[in-house]
């Protein structure tokens, strides 16, 4: 057994640098080598603040690196496919944020090449490593609410897209960007693949996206049926300014799952006009600072002890898949069924 695995980072953007500040003081066993960011100051901003010598602006430099056993890779999407192929090739395990790629075809490839490298991929899905998620997961499996018969998955953001972000050929959309994690969830929670799907989606918050992007959408609502008959639906948004909400609901045959809530202590403020307020959860990196520690000391885990991950590439494949057939459902109006095939 590998007794330290040496990780070079691409992409020092901020959640890149959740994981390299997790993998350099919170992470048993791993060990940051160099950073990589096709920025040069924040390259060398990020290396500073884990105290490394070494970084670099063109991410080959990590892959070449021998000291190096294992990548993160937390660049925009459309990279991923390239990164995450030649990162394998170089025998590099690989930690791949989501989403996983733009397509399906991609996913697939990048599945295959670490398969014939003999290379861990994982992808970040990291409410699966979530306390309160682990939690609503175990009480499932223990058929304490009898059978699901729906999960209900919301994620909106307060913050507005950026501006790469409104080509939804590039990003694949709020549904790819914001809620690859509730689909995710869906999944896990129903043990289930999807059979069909209906979205619909509008433009309410960015108005500078209209002219240019008139196919951009900032919420999104999607009903998904899956093979098991149980069913689903996905609630996302951009822009909503008021916190970051992230809540499930799953509702069984004998009995009904929460989890999560806007609220973000119990610490409620009553004033002498008869009024109350309290704090709300700011961003996804107060909401999950744990379960993304969580989910980096279970990549390590696999390396050292040649385990599965526990969120495999054929999860992220599925989640892609799911994305691209929601944007179809959006723009064409009708119901997406999915092809059976062996995946």
């Amino acid at each position: 057994m590998q007794e330290t695995i040496g990780l070079g980072l691409i992409g020092a953007g901020r959640a890149g640098m959740i994981h390299a500040r997790n993998f350099a003081s919170r992470v048993p066993y791993a060990k940051m080598i160099a950073v990589s960011d096709v920025i040069e100051e924040s390259a060398r901003q990020s290396a500073a603040e884990l105290g490394l010598s070494t970084w670099c602006t063109d991410w080959h430099n990590i892959i070449e690196n021998n000291a190096i056993d294992a990548v993160i890779v937390v660049t925009p999407t459309k990279f991923h496919h390239e990164i995450v192929i030649e990162s394998a090739k170089a025998k590099k395990h690989v930690f791949c944020e989501k989403p996983m790629a733009m397509n399906k075809e991609e996913c697939r490839q990048m599945i295959e090449a670490a398969e014939a490298n003999g290379i861990k991929l994982q992808i970040g899905f990291m409410r699966r490593f979530d306390s309160n998620y682990r939690r609503a997961k175990e009480l499932i499996d223990s058929g304490a609410i009898g059978q699901v018969v729906t999960v209900k998955s919301m994620t909106r953001g307060p913050s507005t897209p950026q501006e790469w972000m409104y080509d939804i050929d590039k990003s694949n959309g709020p549904l790819a960007e914001v809620n690859s994690h509730d689909i995710d969830t869906l999944r896990w929670f129903t043990g289930s693949d999807a059979e069909s799907l209906h979205a619909i989606a509008g433009n309410f918050r960015c108005e500078n996206a209209r002219k240019q992007y008139p196919d951009f959408y900032d919420t999104v609502l999607m009903n998904v049926r899956m093979k098991n008959g149980m069913l689903g639906n996905i609630d996302g948004a951009q822009g909503v300014q008021y916190g970051y909400d992230a809540r499930t609901d799953i509702v069984g045959t004998e009995g009904h799952i929460e989890i999560g809530g806007l609220a973000g202590s119990s610490t409620l403020l009553y004033t002498k006009d008869k009024q109350f307020r309290g704090d709300t959860v700011k961003s996804w990196t107060n909401l999950f600072y744990e379960a993304y520690v969580n989910e980096d000391i279970s990549f390590i885990q696999s390396i050292r002890e040649n385990t599965q991950p526990e969120v495999s590439g054929t999860d992220g494949m599925a989640a892609v898949d799911i994305v691209r057939a929601g944007n179809e459902s959006i723009k064409s109006g009708q119901i997406i069924f999915f092809k059976e095939e062996n995946t």
